[in-house]
């Protein structure tokens, strides 16, 4: 079993950035994908970034492409989403997740492990 936890969330309003960590143990990058998630009431969970542990390779969403930035910290063993831009559309439960090689990044099913998730708002 892989233990994630997200932290960050929060409430921002529309124009304004937030920062979502998600901490990650040390052994879980070698070969393996990280992405992070967002769902809101009644929808399946849309993916938004991805980062290739070992070579940190990124995919963006369309809806968040040029506005989040997905990262890895060494340092504190986490993989952050900074989001810029935000809109009100923006507003969901963010989750961070980690899968093996193989599959599309944007299908959760192909997925392994997930965290408990962080509520982020955004506000007109």
């Amino acid at each position: 079993q892989v233990q994630l936890t997200e932290s960050g969330g929060g409430s921002v309003k529309a124009g304004g950035s937030l920062r979502l960590s998600c901490a990650v143990p040390e052994y879980i990058y070698t070969g393996d994908c990280i992405g992070w998630f967002r769902q809101i009431p009644g929808k399946p969970r849309n993916a938004l970034a991805r980062l290739h542990a070992g070579r940190q390779r990124t995919y963006y969403g369309d809806s968040v492409e040029g506005r989040f930035t997905i990262s890895r910290d060494n340092a504190k063993n986490t993989v952050d989403l900074q989001m810029n831009s935000m809109t009100p559309e923006d507003t969901g439960m963010y989750y961070c997740a980690t899968k093996g090689a193989g599959g599309t990044w944007t299908t959760p099913t192909n997925y392994d492990f997930w965290g408990q998730g962080t509520q982020v708002t955004v506000s007109s």
